[in-house]
């Protein structure tokens, strides 16, 4: 069939649900819309078969519903109606919920229902992103091939089956219409409320709206929630931080809270920035990452200098899980196998999270294992660089570049691992740069139903690293990769395994997965002929090297991405700022504006286009490659500029700062 979807956003659910239906052998068309308009003028334009919603914001105009069948995916039992379904059943501990597919009516979510599964909820329950991405995804699968089936089979035409009327099954559904969740109706209050109550107002609310309160003076929507069973303190207080989180005391114990977003409109950043306010733009600001309002960043980040005298409490990536508390990357081994976790939040690593991977890494493989297993997080096995730090750094190009050699840093310690087999487990989703990490394993295993992105051009025409030009047609072909990475189409794992990609994808939920890559793991590690398979490994590292070294795929690489980066095409900034800023990014980047503002006094700047914020007139230009270690170039100054002692203070201190070489592998 012709089917089209219309949706808010092709997300995780929609690309699933277009893999599924693609491989029975269905034309999908996704039209992303934002109005009534959008809807209408996709229907216009070629007549489908029939219309699915797998994520609609705002309903679907009558005029569209009376051309063709429109079908709605619902996140809730049956009967149940309105925005909020996910957060009322985490805020109401529901045991059980479910998706139903809804045909589309006049009222809201008040259609025939055509299928309806519902899965158990857990006592402690996941974030609301988790369950959408799990169970929600798993029971949406099954009730939209049901509703398809039975159109193909021509039970609806003939009239043998009917949807089920709302009015039928109110007589005995415990589903009802609920209204929006507002934030009155998330509101914590740290006197009264327990650790768990805490935890599952702020996971019925992640990953939006959030939930918002006030830390220390400061208005901000709380995400990322995890119980603390050691630290103690007075409710309401920042007890602790570690690895950009905060720990905050509750009537019980207390509570981490890893993502911060402030409140506030993102165009007037500049009111609240003291260096902004003093006249001094980001050039010369000693601030490497600012608390931009409407983007979620690590706390320890929205709240800065606020946090002085909060103690950090850092845990070794190998200490015992035995008490629960925040930890992002988890060492443990089980015999001869060792496993590696690190559950980014949203599967986005910075260039910081991708320092600490790598030693966590270098430390898996420095044990007296045989086998390492990469397992990433339960959501995501990663996506890549962190869009969001990077867009609240002092210099986007800058830490971009940072960013990308820190993940390459991490690839290239996985490839050039003899001592042991590397296996990646995906345990979820993997896009862009994440997806490429891993492939630097020997083995990769995914679970059934993941959905991987292996492209980057949808990024403002981003070109990629983490070497994928070795790694990637080394596994699927260069054909294939060209196609992969041209068509930025998302794949699933059965596609993953047939082109090569994946080696193997089992098991229907995580625990079946993960029982499953452990016996893997155990028989690989005991297998008589590992040494073998070490020394073969090696070897054809060996040839490839000789043929064309690592260091050449990293430095194509890079150059391609400095480019991006660097150049005078912007496509990448932009295209990362209407990413961050879910397509609302102010008209104007504020750090730009307040450069503009200094280079005013400073005099015209000059060849804008050798770099997106600087130029060759500025005090201190882009850092130049030599040998391998990123040097500071200090131009001579332009005779117009006259410094202030503040402003020279500011700048020694940034390039006291800029001094710390930086590592490179080419």
């Amino acid at each position: 069939m012709d089917i089209l979807f219309l949706t808010s956003a092709h997300n995780s659910l929609s690309q699933r649900l277009f893999i599924e239906l693609s491989e029975r052998g269905h034309e999908i068309r996704v039209c992303v819309v934002t109005s009534e308009k959008d809807m209408i003028d996709a229907v216009s334009e070629r007549a489908p078969d029939m219309v699915i919603a797998p994520m609609l914001k705002s309903a679907i105009p009558s005029e569209v519903s009376s051309r063709c069948l429109c079908l709605i995916v619902h996140p809730g039992i049956k009967g149940d109606r309105g925005p909020s379904s996910l957060d009322w059943a985490i805020a109401n501990n529901e045991r059980t919920w479910g998706v139903s597919i809804l045909e589309a009516a006049p009222e809201f979510d008040a259609g025939p229902i055509w299928a309806s599964h519902e899965f158990r909820l857990e006592a402690v329950p996941p974030a609301k992103s988790s369950l959408y991405r799990g169970p929600v995804t798993e029971a949406a699968v099954r009730g939209v091939l049901e509703a398809v089936s039975r159109i193909e089979l021509g039970e609806f035409k003939s009239g043998a089956w009917r949807p089920e009327a709302l009015s039928d099954a109110l007589s005995y559904a415990r589903g009802r219409l609920r209204p929006a969740m507002k934030q009155l109706d998330r509101a914590i209050d740290w006197r009264q409320d327990c650790t768990a109550a805490i935890i599952r107002k702020v996971r019925a609310a992640d990953s939006a709206p959030g939930v918002l309160t006030t830390l220390l003076g400061t208005s901000c929507f709380l995400y990322g929630a995890h119980a603390e069973d050691c630290i103690k303190g007075p409710a309401g207080q920042i007890l602790a931080k570690r690895n950009g989180a905060i720990c905050i005391g509750t009537i019980d114990g207390a509570v981490w809270i890893s993502h911060l977003k402030a409140k506030g409109d993102p165009k007037v950043n500049s009111e609240a920035c003291q260096s902004a306010q003093a006249g001094i733009a980001c050039d010369f600001c000693y601030v490497e990452f600012c608390a931009v309002a409407g983007v979620k960043l690590p706390a320890t980040q929205v709240l800065g200098p606020l946090l002085r005298g909060v103690p950090e409490v850092p845990l070794p990536v190998d200490a015992p899980t035995d008490h629960q508390t925040f930890r992002e990357i988890v060492y443990r081994e089980e015999g001869q196998v060792g496993y590696l976790s690190f559950d980014f939040y949203n599967g986005a690593m910075s260039a910081d999270q991708c320092r600490r991977l790598r030693d966590a890494f270098l430390h898996a493989r420095s044990r007296p294992t045989k086998v390492i297993v990469l397992l990433g997080g339960k959501d995501f096995w990663s996506n890549g660089i962190h869009l969001n730090t990077i867009e609240a750094s002092a210099d986007a190009a800058e830490e971009s570049w940072r960013n990308i050699n820190a993940i390459d840093d991490v690839v290239y310690e996985i490839i050039n691992t003899f001592s042991h087999l590397v296996i990646a487990g995906l345990r979820g989703n993997a896009g862009a740069g994440g997806a490429i990490l891993a492939l630097a394993a020997d083995h990769v295993y995914a679970k059934s139903g993941v959905v991987l992105n292996p492209h980057y051009r949808s990024m403002g025409e981003l070109y990629g690293s983490e070497y994928w030009t070795y790694l990637l047609p080394r596994r699927v072909g260069q054909a294939k990769a060209f196609e992969l990475m041209q068509s930025c189409m998302p794949i699933g794992a059965k596609t993953a395994c047939t082109i090569g990609f994946l080696d193997d994808a089992f098991g229907c939920d995580g625990e079946i997965f993960e029982a499953e890559l452990r016996d893997r793991a155990t028989r690989l590690a005991q297998d008589p002929c590992l040494r073998v398979m070490l020394q073969k490994k090696h070897m054809m590292r060996l040839d490839d090297e000789e043929s064309k070294p690592l260091a050449c795929y990293r430095a194509e690489e890079l150059e391609r991405m400095k480019a991006n980066f660097f150049g005078p095409d912007r496509a990448y900034h932009e295209a990362r700022r209407r990413f961050v800023f879910k397509g609302n990014a102010p008209a104007n980047d504020t750090r730009r504006a307040l450069v503009s503002q200094i280079d005013v006094e400073f005099g015209e700047r000059a060849n804008k286009a050798s770099h997106p914020v600087c130029n060759q007139a500025s005090l201190v230009s882009r850092a130049r490659q030599t040998n391998g270690v990123e040097l500071p170039d200090i131009e001579k100054p332009d005779s117009r500029v006259k410094l202030s002692g503040a402003l020279e203070l500011r700048l020694i201190k940034m390039l006291r700062q800029a001094m710390v070489p930086f590592r490179h592998d080419y």
